[in-house]
This record gives C-alpha cells, structure tokens and sequence, in this order.
C-alpha cells in the first residue's frame, strides 16, 4: 500500500517547513527508517526519515518550497503499485503553445519631394544645410541659391569613437537559502516589529574570572567538561531575571505575558551562521549542570544534531561576541522574546578606583528591550543587578 508522506509537525509552534535537500530521488529505494529529506524550520534544520520501505515514486514539493505541516510532499509505494492522486498533489502544469502573430509592415510615408535649383542642393551639401529645413523664394517655392546662403552653417559633427563598455567586476551570486534564509526573515521581523531601545556598561571582570580559575578544576574533575565564562554567565543571567521578571516576558495581541518558566538561549556560531539552543530551568540548575548542558547543546549544533526541543521555548537570549573579538554589540531580539544581552571582550584597561589607576579587565554589556515591554526605568535595574553579580559573584549564594 502506498505512503504518503507529509510535512511533520515537529513542535507547537511550527507552521511550515522549507525542503532544503531531498536525500533520495525519484525512483531510488528507500528503507523505514533512512534519511529521506533535509527540512529547515524558523528554529532548526533537521533530516527527516522515512516512515516506510519502498521506492520514492513522486515528490510533490520541490526544493526551496515552503509547504505547510501535514501537507503531502512525497509518495512512496512499491514498484507494481500505481501512484494515486492524494489531496495536496500539486497539479501538472500544462504548458500551452505559443501562437505567433505575424508582424505588420510598417507603412513609410512617401518622401516629399524637394523643389531646389542644381546650385542650391550643391552648396547645401557643402554647407551640411537641410534643405527640408527651407522656405524657397523661387518660382512656385523653389529653393534657390539665395536661400541656401542665408540659412545658418551646420557644425560638422566628427565621428566620436564609442569606447567599448568595460565590463563589470565578476561577481559571485549566493542563494539566501536554508538557515541564512531563516535568520534573514526572522531579524527582519524582529526589527520591523520590535521597537528596540539600548542600554549599555562596562563590568569590571576580576572577581568572574578569579572565580572560573578557582571552580574549573573541580568541575572539570566532577564531569569532565571544561568550565567557560558563558557559563557562569548563564547563572548569573537567570538569577538576576529571578529579581526583574518583567524581562521575562512576551507581548500576545495587546497583552503581557509573564513567563514562569526562565529559559535561557545561548547563541553559538555554526558553519552557516547563529544558532540558538535553550537552557531551559536554568535558574533551578546547578553552575555544575549549566556547564554539561551547555556542551551538549554546542557539540549538537556544530553536528547539525539539534532537536527542535533544544532550540523551543527560550525566554531571554545571551550573544557572547567577545570570544570573537567584539568589544561592543547591540544585538537583535530573538522574538518573542522581549531582551537580549550582547557581551562583548575582556580587555585590560586603566580604570580610577579611590582615587589610584588601575589595570583591570573589563568588558561591555549590551542590552536590547522591547519598549512595548520595558522602559528605561525597569531595564536599569536589571542590567545593573547582573553587574553587580558578576563584580560580587558571592551574591549568588544569598
């Protein structure tokens, strides 16, 4: 018996899906359980197996189409069994024969005839004079010597040498497809929709980073993961959210929705740009299991092994620029999401502290709110609190 195949719906939120790749095509032999087509969501890219054995008969939905969840995209059948027509088949197109008209001739007018002497048509030749251009005062309107004097000399045009168009620079077209394509449409979004405002300070780093030094050997020790800045960012981040829940917050319609649940997404390079995993519960996870999470998370994105659970359900996004030389970055809302915090480099600099210089290490802190959301007045607090955090890193234990 025939399968159709559909779009799956992999989460609540998801609507469509993009086919990126199909991994077999018409024709091939395909197993239960074998990779069948490379589909992108607005959160992940993922390959989707088949859900039967047979040959891929018909694929109804063509690379680069976005298709709706449910919707039939493929047929597998075996070999003897015809391929029958399910709701959503898209039809043939039939391609009608172009009919050619024949041009018309166009009708010239006939050339009006041009009553001139001998000697009138020699000197307007000589003189680059259009004898159309004049009124003779001969016999009947003839065009005589006289006229042709009279008339205004013509500049000799010369023939200008057109240079040769110099061709344009080569250049090399790149498709905005897949999860470019994905994170084109959704920043656009985001900055179309979302007014963003900023708040921006430098943290002083000393105390964050002594604390890294004294906890990375035990962590290290315990789970066998190594303990990294954006880690204990992460808590810090969750804890101060505890403190200013407005930040963990949505806009639905005309309302605010504040959220129990404090899930922190942590944006990490991949090949073809920024994705987003969760941590999700992060205010209920121990510094320990922040750091396990974290490597998981990163391992699965650089392999292109993310579920759509791991990348679902943020409330607030972290963007740690630093690790790639970024002093300063005002980063665009990850909607629905109402902030994110850009964190730039660590950079040792004279800082006056009771009247002496200083060198310590410091590093910009970006905020971006939604001001449907948030004002001034409540974002402060909050990216202070985290400062403050960060330079008294014995808060947390409060």
């Amino acid at each position: 018996m025939a399968t159709t195949v559909v779009m799956p719906k992999l989460g609540l939120t998801m609507t469509e899906g993009t086919i990126e790749k199909w991994l077999k095509q018409e024709g091939d032999r395909i197993e239960k359980g074998e990779p069948l087509v490379e589909i992108i969501t607005e959160k992940i890219n993922f390959q989707y197996e088949s859900p039967a054995s047979g040959i891929l008969q018909k694929i109804l939905h063509h690379e680069g189409e976005v298709v709706p969840v449910t919707t039939p995209i493929a047929i597998i059948a075996e070999e003897e069994e015809a391929v029958v027509e399910v709701e959503g088949m898209k039809p043939e197109v039939s391609v009608e024969k172009p009919i050619f008209v024949a041009a018309r001739k166009e009708s010239k007018e006939p050339t009006k005839r041009i009553f001139a002497s001998p000697i009138a048509r020699k000197i307007a030749q000589e003189k680059g004079v259009d004898l159309s251009s004049l009124k003779g005062s001969g016999p009947g309107g003839r065009i005589i010597k006289i006229d042709v004097m009279k008339a205004p000399e013509k500049v000799a045009i010369k023939e200008m040498e057109i240079p040769q168009q110099v061709p344009k620079a080569a250049e090399k077209i790149i498709p905005l497809k897949g999860i470019r394509r994905i994170i084109a449409k959704r920043m656009t979004e985001s900055f179309q929709n979302i007014p963003h405002f900023y708040l921006s300070l430098e943290v002083d780093m000393t105390a964050c980073l002594l604390l890294r030094e004294q906890l990375k050997e035990e962590v290290e020790k315990r789970t066998q993961v190594r303990l990294t800045l954006t880690d204990l960012l992460v808590r810090m981040v969750a804890s101060a959210i505890k403190d200013h829940p407005i930040i963990n917050s949505r806009v639905e319609g005309d309302r605010i929705h504040l959220l129990d649940e404090i899930n922190i997404g942590v944006a990490i390079a991949i090949e073809n740009g920024l994705i987003v995993p969760v941590v999700h519960h992060a205010d209920r996870k121990s510094l320990t299991e922040i750091a396990i999470t974290m490597r998981d998370l990163t391992q699965k994105a650089r392999e292109g092994k993310l579920s759509l659970e791991d990348v679902e359900g943020g409330t607030f996004t972290l963007s740690n620029m630093g690790m790639l030389g970024i002093d300063k970055l005002n980063p665009i809302i990850n909607p629905p999401e109402c902030s994110i915090l850009g964190v730039g480099r660590t950079i040792e600099k004279p800082i006056v502290m009771g009247g002496e210089i200083k060198i310590r290490p410091m590093a910009w802190f970006s905020l971006s709110s939604d001001h449907r959301i948030v004002d001034g007045a409540t974002a402060s607090p909050f990216l202070n609190r985290i400062k403050m955090l960060i330079e008294n890193p014995s808060l947390l234990l409060l």
